[in-house]
């Protein structure tokens, strides 16, 4: 009986500075793009720490999937503004960027006075290899709680094939997944259509954010001096530098520039990659060609979002165009502005958006359409482990394509036997073990050291 309640009971609310110091480890450890940040957070929050729940998880997750921007650190934003407020958003947001922004800072000197990236594969062989595990688990277990009917299934199987097959941009996959779910919903009784839902909702664990916790409601008040703030934050470094040195530089490019990325980059990094670099090498002539693929190869194999490798971009385009400082210090306050103005936005639409989003739970006609964007995200996910699995298992992966078909296929002789041995590992650690995230990240980038020496 005793052990029954134990179960059922919610764990403590988290103190700030208890919350402040996992979101640091989240940004620490979150390797493997917005598959294995999602992945490590779900991990974390939903089924170590029980702060918040499944069904609040992927709630917030939709809504962030739709986003402009890096979702990983948007969900994370909306987790933290869920648990602590304005102030738990900003700390949460922050500590999943700058750790990875501080690597990419130091590679990005590194690089500009050496050209050098080759002892990166190295160091970072291994932690690949248990980030994939990591991820193929989160596809497990998001699974088995988003897929409750064959309407979700078969949801989620047009999802993946919409993405991998045809290359579609995934907030279309979305949108288009909850138009299904609201038609549905339209069409049959909306108790029949949310049965999976609440399912889902009743197999939740008990956690500090559940379906028992209040919503935060908004105003048009709110909505005002939200959005004042954080535009006037977006564009305070524009008028601090048109100041100093006027408005017609490097600095003033690189923010406009970005700041036009923040607001289209739907689908993550790998969306606007080919824009990014033929704009800077051929327009902006920032970077010479082939640099653009050692920017991100340095972004993939440092944590935080893989969006960061516009921080590369920026540093490469002040570092090359001082305006009489030194060199170095002008990177750093390119690679800054860039950084700035790409995860601003995103603080942006959290805090504005995140609110309105949280009152749908309660709105039965879109129920429909949540369950199955909720589905659809799955199919999202496994796109993502498939994608990022195939990148660690292969040295080269090139996207094919005939007639309507684009998908991303190997070249199977490039097959690599140790980062298949190390994924093994890795799961068995996982898996079989139960081992923590820390350690399977250590044990295996010890082992990828090792193979890579030896």
């Amino acid at each position: 009986m005793n052990e029954a309640v134990q179960v059922e009971a919610p764990p403590a609310h988290p103190t700030f500075a208890e919350a402040a110091g996992v979101w640091a480890k989240i940004g620490l450890l979150s390797f493997g793009g917005p598959a294995g940040q999602i992945a490590l957070m779900h991990k974390e929050l939903v089924e170590e720490r029980r702060w918040i729940s499944e069904s609040r998880f992927l709630h917030a997750l939709n809504f962030c999937m739709l986003l402009p921007g890096p979702e990983a650190q948007q969900l994370a934003t909306y987790i933290g503004w869920l648990l602590h407020g304005g102030r738990g958003g900003i700390v949460a947001g922050m500590l999943f960027v700058l750790p990875g922004f501080f690597v990419i800072l130091g590679l990005s000197s590194a690089y500009a006075l050496f050209q050098q990236t080759d002892w990166l594969t190295s160091l970072f062989f291994g932690l690949k290899a248990a980030v994939l595990a990591i991820v193929i688990e989160a596809v497990i277990r998001v699974g088995r709680r988003a897929l409750k009917t064959r309407f979700a299934v078969i949801t989620a199987a047009l999802a993946f094939a919409a993405l991998f097959f045809f290359d579609l941009p995934f907030p279309l996959v979305v949108l288009a997944a909850g138009l299904a779910g609201y038609t549905a919903t339209r069409v049959q009784s909306v108790k029949k259509i949310t049965a999976a839902v609440v399912k889902g909702a009743l197999s939740d664990q008990r956690s500090v954010i559940d379906s028992d916790f209040p919503d935060i409601v908004s105003s048009w008040s709110r909505a005002v001096k939200v959005l004042g703030i954080w535009v006037a934050l977006w564009i305070a470094p524009f008028i601090a530098i048109g100041a100093m040195i006027g408005f017609d530089n490097v600095y003033t490019a690189i923010g406009l520039f970005f700041s036009k990325m923040a607001v289209v980059t739907f689908g993550g990094a790998y969306a606007v990659l080919a824009y990014v670099a033929q704009q800077a090498v051929a327009t902006y002539h920032w970077l010479k060609p082939g640099e653009m693929l050692d920017g991100l190869a340095l972004a993939e194999t440092t944590p935080g979002p893989l969006v960061l490798v516009l921080s590369f971009v920026g540093f490469m385009a002040a570092f090359r165009t001082p305006l009489g400082l030194d060199q170095l210090w002008a990177g750093v306050l390119g690679a800054t502005l860039a950084t700035w103005v790409t995860f601003i936005p995103c603080f942006l639409w959290i805090f504005l958006g995140a609110p309105y989003v949280e009152t749908l739970r309660n709105n039965r006609a879109l129920t429909g359409a949540l369950a199955a964007i909720s589905a659809a995200v799955t199919g999202v996910i496994l796109n993502l482990a498939v994608w990022f699995g195939l990148h660690v298992l292969f040295a080269e992966v090139d996207r094919y394509a005939i007639g309507p078909l684009s998908m991303p296929l190997p070249a199977w002789q490039t097959f690599q036997p140790a980062a298949f041995f190390l994924t093994i590992l890795a799961a068995l650690l996982i898996f079989r073990l139960k081992r923590g995230i820390v350690t399977t990240l250590a044990v295996c980038a010890a082992a990828g050291w090792v193979i890579r020496i030896f």
